[in-house]
């Protein structure tokens, strides 16, 4: 038996650009920043989520949680994100947590 693949032939292109980042980070009492600029509440962080989802070339959104924030504002912001639509985006930071 066997299969027949068509393998990519030599090196992918080279990104054309640096991709566009956004950080959020969640402080330690549950405060969210997005880029350094305060959210104040819920709406706010969802408008700002339905903004990013809503781009064809979503930005990459880093989500740096705060070493003694609960776990339960930052799964909170990576819900959010996951049921607006938000694809691209990561936990940095982690090497904090070791």
């Amino acid at each position: 038996h066997s299969v027949n693949l068509n393998m990519p032939v030599g090196n992918p292109p080279p990104q054309t650009s640096e991709p566009v980042v956004i950080t959020i980070d969640v402080d330690f009492d549950g405060t969210i920043l997005w880029d350094n600029v305060a959210i104040l509440d819920r709406a706010a962080l969802e408008a700002k989520l339905s903004n990013v989802a809503a781009q064809a070339e979503q930005p990459e959104v880093h989500l740096r949680p705060n070493k003694l924030v609960a776990y339960k504002f930052v799964a909170g912001v990576m819900a959010t994100a996951q049921r607006l639509g938000v694809t691209k985006i990561g936990m940095v930071g982690n090497e904090q947590f070791q």
